[in-house]
Parts: C-alpha cells; sequence; structure tokens
C-alpha cells in the first residue's frame, strides 16, 4: 500500500439531476480513501432544484464545493472543476452514478501500479423500474452495445476508452484537458489524446460504477442519438478510429431503411419479389433483435416477463437512434461552431 496518499479532486458537472445528486454525493462522502479528498460540483443551467440541492450539500460539507458552468456543457463543466481543485489525482463522477466506497482508493492505487494517465472501469447499469431494468440489460450486452470492456467486462488492460476516469492531473494538463468544442463523446475524445500523446488508459474490473439508465423511450433515443451523431464528429476530425464495431448500427439503419423503401416501390409496382427483397433487411433486423433479446432475457438473472418484453424496442431504440444520429452527423453550422479548441 502507498505510504504518502495523494490529495484528490472528485468533479463532476450536473444539470438536472435533483433525482440523483444527494445519493451520488452520499457515496462520495463515504469512500474509504485514506488520503485528502474534495469534491467540485460544476453546476448548469437547470429545469429542476439541482443548484439549490447542490449548494445545500456544499453548505452541509466543507469538502464539496459548488462551480458555475454557464453553459450548461459537459467539457466546459469539468474544466471548470477541475481548475478548482489543485489535486494531484483527478477522478470523474456523473452526478446519476452511484460509485462503491473503495472507487477512488482502488482508482489511486491502479495508477500508481500501471504508470496508467487514466484508470477506469466498468460502466455497471442498473435500472428501478421495468423499463429501465430492460435498458439496463442492453447496455450490458454484446448485441446492444458492442464488446467494448467498459460495457461488458474483461481482463485489465490498456484500451482505447474506459467509463468516468480517475487521471493524473499532469496528464490532462499535459492534453489541455477537455475539448469544450465536444458537446458529447468528449471522454472517448479525450482518452484518443492522451493515447497519441503516450499515455495509456487502463481499464481494470475492480471498478464498478452503478449507472442509472434513462427513463422513458424518447429520452434513451435522444441519448443515443446525441452519442450517434458526436461520434460521427469524432470520426470527422479522426478518420483512423473508425471501425466495424461503430459502422454496424449505420450500416443497419441505412440497411433497414432501404428496404422499407424498396419494399414500397415493390407494392406500387406490384412486384412481389421486389417486395421481398425489400423487406429481407428489416425482417432479418427483426429476427436478430428477438433472438438477441430472449438470450438476453433468459441470461442470469432473469429478467421478468415485463421486463422481457420491453428488449427488442429497447435495443431497435439504441440501434436505430444511434444509427440515425451517426448517419446525419452534425449540421455544417455546427460543425463551424465545434472546431476543436487551442487544447485538442
Amino acid at each position: 500500500m502507498t505510504e504518502s496518499w495523494p490529495r484528490v479532486s472528485v468533479v463532476m458537472t450536473v444539470i438536472n439531476e435533483e433525482r440523483h445528486l444527494r445519493h451520488a454525493i452520499d457515496r462520495l462522502l463515504h469512500q474509504d480513501y485514506p488520503g485528502e479528498l474534495d469534491i467540485v460540483i460544476a453546476v448548469g443551467p437547470s429545469k429542476d432544484k439541482t443548484p439549490q440541492v447542490a449548494r445545500a450539500i456544499a453548505q452541509a460539507n466543507g469538502h464539496v464545493h459548488v462551480v458555475d458552468n454557464p453553459s450548461g456543457r459537459t467539457p466546459s463543466g469539468l474544466n471548470a472543476a477541475i481548475a478548482f481543485g489543485h489535486s494531484d489525482i483527478v477522478v470523474r463522477i456523473d452526478g446519476h452514478a452511484m460509485v462503491p466506497p473503495d472507487y477512488v482508493r482502488t482508482g489511486v492505487l491502479t495508477l500508481q501500479a500501471t504508470g496508467a494517465d487514466n484508470v477506469g472501469g466498468i460502466m455497471a447499469a442498473e435500472g428501478t423500474t421495468h423499463f429501465e431494468h430492460s435498458v439496463a440489460r442492453a447496455m450490458t450486452s454484446k448485441f446492444g452495445v458492442g464488446g467494448a470492456s467498459f460495457h461488458v467486462g474483461g481482463e485489465p488492460g490498456p484500451a482505447l476508452t474506459v467509463y468516468l476516469g480517475c487521471f493524473q492531473r499532469a496528464a490532462l494538463e499535459r492534453v489541455g484537458g477537455y475539448d469544450e468544442s465536444m458537446q458529447r463523446a468528449q471522454d472517448w475524445e479525450m482518452n484518443l489524446r492522451l493515447r497519441q500523446t503516450g499515455g495509456i488508459v487502463w481499464f481494470t474490473p475492480d471498478m464498478r460504477v452503478t449507472y442509472r439508465p434513462r427513463p422513458t423511450v424518447k429520452a434513451l433515443a435522444r441519448q443515443y442519438h446525441d452519442y450517434g451523431r458526436w461520434r460521427r464528429e469524432v470520426a470527422r476530425r479522426h478518420p483512423d478510429t473508425v471501425s466495424v464495431r461503430y459502422l454496424a448500427a449505420p450500416v443497419a439503419v441505412a440497411g433497414v431503411g432501404a428496404g422499407v423503401v424498396l419494399a414500397g416501390v415493390g407494392a406500387i409496382a406490384r412486384q412481389p419479389w421486389l417486395m421481398a427483397l425489400g423487406l429481407a433487411a428489416p425482417a432479418g433486423y427483426l429476427v436478430l433483435d428477438l433472438a438477441a433479446s430472449a438470450h438476453s432475457a433468459l441470461s442470469a438473472p432473469r429478467l421478468s416477463w415485463r421486463e422481457a418484453v420491453r428488449l427488442p424496442l429497447v435495443y431497435a431504440t439504441m440501434h436505430g437512434a444511434w444509427g440515425t444520429g451517426f448517419l446525419r452527423g452534425l449540421p455544417r453550422r455546427e460543425q463551424q461552431r465545434a472546431v476543436p479548441s487551442a487544447s485538442g
């Protein structure tokens, strides 16, 4: 065990997190970390009582601090929170993420043992409603999100990216912090720059964060549509990062869409063979979706029937929204505004 525990700043940026913020902060205040630990919350414009909740927590505990994030954007809030602290280690947490008591200690020990710039673990999605349970199961399956270790688990070792992260402050300063032009995918882009400048991003299954999924189909679709659009922006800036895994959903959306159009043309032209050819792609995806849903629902621990019947819709929403977002990308005016910052 280390003899001198470095000072740690836990940073988070929040907006409309009244529902989970107190619980998330309580988890952080009960860390078993032996060294000094402060929590910095960057609060953006919210439609609920998130600012009041954050300031009430800070007034009641001297280790919690609040900074303003007027834009509400995640990377600008993170940079503001990081700048407020003066620690050697920076731990990023979300306002709806629930961490175990040993999370910070494990992160610091892993940084010291590996010499990595950033270490992170598993995004353990756990729901509280039938729909959220279905989303959680989809978010931890390869059919739903691919084979990234931070989603589905795996052996410790170097990774392209990890969930959230425990960073060496010196590494963040080396790359200039988060790129504030990236409204989404800022973690992936940050880890890319760390790796490009010679750093190591390290995955460890010993760091496990409880993540609360979106509670409705609409919210889930908006989340994954944004993911897709901003992952397309990363691909535009860094074409060498494009992989088969990231193209799977866009190809599926394009194939299903083209199939539906072709089937419609066949119907208008009264050509059954053309209709059948067009319906092949949608039918093929439907079969895969139902088969994967059945496999996921029956995997331990089994889902209830109310959760199982929601899985096909959840998978289709995630794939369809992400793929559509990737195909659309950002509008040209957004691309012009989303120019890489000087730090990127």
